[in-house]
């Protein structure tokens, strides 16, 4: 190949990359970054001694879970689907309860300065609590597998929600407050037509925290509740087998999930805060 081929080469891969880059300008650094990443790994799972699989040893290893998500053969030999359905279904009771019974308590606490000063304390003490520390306490309260995942879940969801509502509430101008008493409001009208709309972006603040928390939660108290259906506990079970490479699969999955649950729920924010308020 000659220069001018070469440089005709060069600038056509160059023309390509910015042709690209302006129809995706997001997408081309996140895929460089990628790529360096699975670059690294598997150079550092070829150097000696290393017991790590690269990523082509993962998808040599998984490649029946990759290509057979569904497969059903009953008790808690499932395919990845079935698992992260579990898992979600679990995030999705539990954080639901969270959100109404946080929210509640945060306008609560927000709204009555001797309620606030009589549970903060409280609420500051419990929300430092890791997941893993709620485990046992849930199991020996509620005695099942199945409700202490639950409760596990709750109890750690809940504390960002709470707080963030409790914080934008009290953070209301006191403005929106003059003029609420100089329309005469109703508690009704000021509750609909200031307080939440005043609050919701410090609520929703809460609630992205808390989706986050509640699925790193649901993993933690899996993994050492045994016999239910779910990621956390299919990670143990393929720890336990040594089976490392669908350890890695299950947490690409976990990261994959956990990703596009913030981002659904970034995406409900949009629709739902005015963008002033953001």
């Amino acid at each position: 190949m000659t220069t001018l081929q070469r440089r005709a080469s060069t600038t056509s891969q160059n023309a390509w990359l910015s042709r690209l880059n302006k129809q995706f300008p997001d997408l081309i650094p996140p895929i460089i970054a990628l790529a360096i990443f699975l670059l690294v790994w598997q150079l550092f799972s070829w150097t000696p001694g290393a017991t790590l699989p690269g990523p082509i040893q993962v998808i040599k290893d998984t490649w029946i879970l990759i290509l057979y998500p569904f497969y059903d053969k009953g008790g808690t030999d499932k395919g990845l689907f079935w698992q992260i359905l579990a898992s979600l279904q679990r995030v999705a009771i539990s954080y639901t309860l969270a959100a109404i019974i946080g929210i509640a308590l945060g306008i609560l606490i927000g709204t009555n300065k001797m309620m606030s000063k009589a549970l903060d304390p409280l609420f500051q003490l419990l929300r430092t609590v890791p997941p893993l520390a709620w485990v046992p306490i849930s199991l020996a309260a509620l005695r099942q597998n199945e409700p202490a995942a639950l409760f596990v879940i709750f109890i750690t969801a809940i504390w960002p929600i709470l707080i963030n509502t409790a914080v934008g509430v009290k953070q209301i101008p006191q403005d929106y407050n003059n003029v609420a008493k100089v329309l005469q409001l109703s508690r009704k009208e000021y509750f609909f037509n200031i307080l939440i709309p005043a609050a919701l972006p410090y609520i929703f603040t809460g609630l992205r925290i808390a989706i986050g928390l509640a699925w790193l939660a649901i993993i933690a108290a899996e993994i050492v509740m045994s016999g239910i259906v779910g990621i956390g506990f299919f990670i143990w079970e393929a720890y336990q087998n040594n089976a490392v490479s669908e350890v890695i699969l299950a947490l690409i999955y976990i990261g994959v999930v956990g990703l596009l649950l913030d981002k659904a729920m970034a995406w409900i924010e949009t629709r739902i805060v005015p963008e002033g308020q953001k």
